[in-house]
């Protein structure tokens, strides 16, 4: 791990109040301003092309995208934990807001927006109890396989809404699948200044990438579009342009919604709240991993919150931590957050002053840079990986990515989060349970099956759960055990229960152990647990089953009962 020779000058704990910026800020560098400052600059240019470009992702105006990035970016900084963090629209929220509110605004375009915003002030409030209840954890249940499909699934809709806009033809408003099918049928009617002009700014983007790492490429191409349109009347040849950018900023207000409409913008909502979450702890801890500091998931609930409800209050929509965007953030040579506010204010400038020259933009090459921003997101080397290593992890990758291009984005994130939670369930109720063995020549027990040169011993099994042991998983447990047993040519004397990695036993396991005894014992087996955690031991004795369960002494170990076992077998009967 690479470690920042000059971590130490910032706060090991910035997580210790609510508003971290305030603790650092007083011992602030200047020296590092001019890495900051940079890496705003460098950023504005970056955020402005793909704030405008997932706009049209939301079908919103090209605006929602700009304050969206432009009033979260001026609060989240104060709020994160993250250095390298940046706050901005995404292609997989922009696609899920456009993809789910158009049909609930019914073809008009300013209800669109105020359910937008709606959306970023239910995610502010959703975020803001996450923080509370200290959730961060809560990031850990969606599994990375389910978001490798997810995102997988994300690029080729992406691919379905923006290749009409490209190739200048009318796209369908539909699934992955209904979009494909439109774009095949409609492919004889490309217009050939469109394709001319998203093809030429989808080459120059790529060959950028490869070639212009973290450099404004897309500012560059996104200005030589503007200049190729007004200046060959592009518009006259049937490309379409953004249209006008209003300059100036709005009056902050809470968007007006009804409570049928909270009612109806709740799971999408929380849809966009988990993968924003998701995202912005992957970014976070990215980047904390790399440069030796401390990321609070939690702490970043509270900047999500804040710079959401910023979003709400000027007209934006949802937005999170962006990979690609911190990634331009770090490159510009970024030190602290006050990369980000940098940037925000840029955008502020634009707002006020630059933004009726973004109305001759044409269409394709805002299409071209949303293909280009969003190809990472298809992680082909990913999926044969997990095809190759680990075939059930690519099923629910998989599972994933379908539900995702066959029911819609919004669905496609639920029945990714439900994946998760079987998948969690599953191995929770299904732990595995150790046969123990002794290693020759030592004291030390281990699994059986995973050490073959390990020696079982005559007359006696020792078994160990590899889990607490908990309502929904011990019958599971207890099966394994008489199952193992029953596949004994003979059957033993004795069984060893090791709850050394039990470190909890509810009430209802505790009654299964003591059946468990019960039913060894009508089979003249002797059950005694060893290694039990002063939590489980009163559990056990409060229930009455430590006689039961022939309780081992506290001091007792694996080895200690195994050799009281063969000294009593060799005393003489």
């Amino acid at each position: 791990m690479r470690v920042n020779p000059k971590a130490h000058d910032l706060p090991r704990d910035p997580a210790t109040t609510p508003m971290p910026a305030l603790r650092w800020l007083k011992t602030y560098d200047k020296s590092r301003l001019r890495g900051d400052a940079i890496a705003g600059v460098t950023l504005a240019a970056y955020l402005l092309p793909a704030a405008l470009g997932d706009a049209s992702l939301a079908d919103l105006r090209p605006e929602a995208g700009l304050y969206a990035c432009l009033f979260g970016g001026l609060v989240f900084w104060l709020f994160c934990s993250s250095r390298h963090t940046v706050i901005s629209v995404t292609s997989a929220i922009s696609l899920l807001i456009g993809s789910t509110l158009g049909e609930i605004a019914g073809g008009d375009a300013g209800r669109l927006a105020v359910l937008a915003s709606g959306t970023a002030l239910l995610v502010a409030a959703i975020a803001f109890v996450a923080w509370l209840i200290k959730a961060g954890s809560i990031v850990n249940f969606i599994s990375e396989s389910v978001m490798v499909g997810f995102k997988c699934g994300v690029a080729l809709y992406l691919a379905s809404t923006q290749l009409p806009k490209l190739l200048g033809i009318q796209g369908a408003h539909g699934d992955f699948w209904e979009n494909s099918r439109s774009l095949l049928q409609r492919l004889p009617d490309t217009n050939a200044a469109a394709l001319t002009a998203g093809g030429s700014a989808l080459v120059l983007l790529i060959l950028g990438k490869f070639f212009l790492t973290h450099k404004p490429v897309t500012l560059f191409v996104v200005v030589g579009g503007i200049l190729a349109s007004s200046s060959l009347g592009l518009e006259a040849r049937g490309v379409k342009v953004l249209g006008e950018v209003p300059n100036g900023l709005p009056l902050p207000a809470l968007p007006l919604l009804a409570w049928s409409d909270v009612n109806a913008l709740l799971p999408l909502a929380f849809a966009c709240f988990l993968l924003g979450a998701v995202e912005s702890a992957a970014v976070g801890r990215t980047f904390a991993a790399k440069h030796g500091y401390r990321f609070d998931a939690s702490q970043e609930f509270l900047a999500l919150a804040a710079s959401n409800l910023a979003a709400a209050l000027g007209r934006g929509f949802p937005i999170s931590g962006g990979l690609s965007q911190s990634l331009v953030n770090e490159g510009g040579g970024a030190r602290t957050p006050l990369s980000g506010a940098i940037a925000a204010m840029v955008l502020v400038a634009v707002a006020l002053v630059f933004s009726s020259l973004l109305k001759d933009l044409p269409q394709p090459v805002l299409a071209a840079v949303v293909l280009v921003a969003v190809a990472g997101l298809f992680k082909v080397s990913t999926l044969r990986h997990l095809f190759l290593r680990d075939r059930r992890e690519f099923m629910v990758a998989m599972a994933a990515l379908f539900g995702v291009l066959g029911s819609g984005l919004l669905r496609g994130v639920l029945i990714g989060a439900v994946i998760s939670m079987v998948q969690l369930i599953r191995r929770a109720a299904r732990p595995p349970v150790a046969l123990l063995g002794r290693m020759p020549g030592t004291q030390r027990y281990a699994d059986h099956d995973r050490s073959r040169e390990s020696e079982l011993i005559p007359g006696l099994m020792i078994f160990r759960p590899e889990s607490g042991l908990l309502y929904f998983n011990v019958d599971h447990v207890r099966d394994l055990i008489l199952n193992r047993i029953d596949e004994e040519v003979s059957s033993p004397r004795q069984v060893i229960l090791d709850l050394s990695t039990s470190p909890m036993v509810d009430w209802q396991s505790a009654h299964t152990l003591a059946a468990l005894a019960r039913e060894l014992a009508v089979r003249r087996i002797r059950l005694v647990v060893v290694e039990a955690r002063s939590a489980v031991r009163d559990r056990l004795r409060t229930e009455g089953l430590d006689e039961q369960l022939g309780m081992a002494p506290n001091s007792s170990s694996v080895a200690d009962a195994v050799d009281v076992f063969l000294q009593g077998s060799a005393a003489p009967r």
